[in-house]
Order: C-alpha cells, then structure tokens, then sequence
C-alpha cells in the first residue's frame, strides 16, 4: 500500500497521511509550553505531516490560539501549507456546568468566528461536528456547515464519533469530506462498518488516538500518570485491573517492536495507515523527537509482513475495559 500523501475527502487538500492531533497543545496528557507546541509543528511541516487537528474546547480556545500564534510567527509560507481543521458543538450548560451538545447554525457559526479569529485565519480547511446534538435532524446540521462552505469560512465539513448510517444521510446532503473516529488496534468498532461507509463515499477517516492512548507505545501510561489526568483516571482502560491486564497484553507487541528496530508507536501507526488509502492518523504529541517516531509509522505501513506480524501479536479484541465510561459515552453515537 502507498503511504504517501492521503487526500482530505473527495476534492479536499493533499495531506500526509500522520497529522498533529493539538488537543497536546494544552496540557492534556501533560505539561508542555507553545515553544514545544510550535516545535512539534516544525517537525511536521518538515517531515510533509501538514494536517493539524484541533478544536474550540481544547484549553478552552488555547488550542487554536497557540497555532494562531505559530502562523503569525511563521508567515504565510506556513500558513500555505499547514491543512487546519477545527471543531464545534460541545458546551457547557451555564447553570449547571454540565456538558451539552448545540448544532444550531447560529452557535456552529458564531463559535466557527471565534476560532477562525483565534487561529487568525480567514477560513479553516475543515469544519466538524464534534459531537451530534442527537435531537437535531443531521440533515439539518449538515445543511448548516454547507452554509459555511458557501459563505468561505471553511473549505470542507466534517462530522466526529457519528455512525455509517448517520454519515450516509449528511453525505446525501452536501459531501462530507471527513469522520473523525477512534481507531487504533485497541479500538476497531469502526471496521463494523464506518471504515467502509467512508470508502465507498469519498470520505476520509480521520482515525484520533491511533496509539491507544500510550498503551501502544514504549512507555504506556504508569498507574499514577493516569490517575493524575482527569480523562484517564476515569476510563475503564487505564482503571485497575484493567491498566495492568493491558500493559501486559502489550508486551509482545512492545517486544516485536524491539526486534524490528522501531519505536512501538511506529507499529501501531503503521498498521492504523493499512486499513486503508483513505485513513489518515492524528496522533497527539508534545515533543519533536515522539513525532518522529509516529511519522515513521507512515514508511512501515506498506509492510504486509510487519503488518501480519502485528495482526498475530495483538488479535481483535485483545483489550481490557470499554473505551469509554458511561459518561464518556454521552455524546459518541454507537451503532454496533
């Protein structure tokens, strides 16, 4: 299989196939500053990785305002060549805090202004749902984001966590050029038919934590580095008994990786790229040398042996634990 450069949906831009997931940008695996972030930026437009994934509530608007700051301070070169998408539809219930979900025009356009201003951009090159108001007709969402196509505040829509059906009544339509969905060899609901979906209408999969949230990496999480983040310390994954069943589950995969030479990271990338020509990873990192070792997924991705040999060490349903808890399910539509 080809790893070179993947398109963002049918007619959308050329991308490498690893982008930068920026929810990194602000802290949430971890410390970090925008001279690491702008770092990581670097690196990927040096490495032809151009895609940055982002949103309005990663940090709060901090997200889009640190690459806001890295296109300021790099001049339109960068700006030419980095592919942004963002996202809206998440916030938060004034009285009680709580999160709640608004796809109005209104609300996706207004906060579509508030990023473009963050980020100091004119138009992103993808909008998404981040999460679907449920109550909310799709088809009536979908006609809202075409709106903003046409208006040129973005060049392409997009929808996150929604189901192959739902993906089919949008695309009937305005074309949507990408779904966001966890995917990776610990998450593979998605081969239950939304790879598919997205494949037969010219939709890309945008597959976030490819590397399973570190447990497909060298150095997965410890017991207490997940009990310390929020998101983390309450997945049924990175709960005991879980986090210990899973770190053990990954062992051969670890030690494959060493007797190959390459960064486990690497592997798991590798085998997310060989799912199919239309599936683009964006793996969240704060440093230059971890970037690295996931854009060498994209020259490994072409190994049927290595990639058979991954398929052995780590089979369907391996996991330990719902990717999600209960509440974390609010919002994700599930469809199997």
């Amino acid at each position: 299989m080809s790893v070179g450069a993947r398109q963002l949906g049918a007619g959308g831009p050329m991308v490498g196939p690893v982008g930068i997931g920026a929810m990194s940008f602000v802290g949430f695996y971890g410390a970090t500053t925008e001279a690491d972030s702008h770092a990581v930026l670097d690196a990927a437009l040096d490495a032809g990785m151009v895609h940055v994934d982002t949103a309005n509530v990663y940090g709060m608007g901090r997200s889009e305002e640190v690459i806001g700051a890295f296109l300021k301070a790099r001049g339109a070169a960068a700006r030419d060549r980095l592919v942004i998408a963002t996202k809206a539809g998440i916030s938060r219930d004034p009285d009680s805090g709580r999160r709640r979900y608004d796809n109005s025009a209104a609300h996706l356009e207004a906060e579509l202004d508030a990023s473009l201003a963050r980020l100091g951009v004119e138009a992103v090159d993808l909008f998404y749902i981040h999460r679907r108001e449920a109550e909310r007709p799709i088809e009536e969402v979908t006609e809202a984001l075409a709106g903003l196509v046409r208006k040129g505040k973005t060049r392409g829509i997009g929808f996150s966590e929604i189901s192959p059906s739902s993906l089919r009544r949008a695309a009937a339509v305005h074309p949507v050029a990408a779904v966001q969905s966890e995917y990776s060899l610990s998450t593979r609901f998605p081969e239950l038919g939304l790879v598919q979906t997205c494949a037969e209408l010219g939709t890309a999969l945008v597959a976030f934590s490819p590397v399973g949230r570190s447990l497909l990496t060298d150095l997965p999480m410890t017991r207490d580095r997940a009990a310390a983040i929020g998101f983390l310390k309450r997945n049924p994954r990175f709960m005991e008994p879980n986090l210990s069943a899973n770190i053990a589950a990954t062992a051969g995969f670890r030690a494959l990786a060493a007797a190959r030479g390459e960064p486990a990271a690497a592997l798991a990338i590798a085998w997310v790229l060989s799912r199919g020509e239309h599936v683009i990873a964006i793996p969240g990192t704060r440093t230059p040398a971890h970037a690295a070792e996931l854009f060498r997924g994209a020259e490994l991705a072409g190994d049927a042996g290595l990639i058979a040999e991954i398929e052995a060490t780590l089979p369907v349903g391996w996991a330990h634990g719902d990717r999600y808890s209960e509440d974390q399910w609010i919002g994700p539509e599930r469809y199997c």
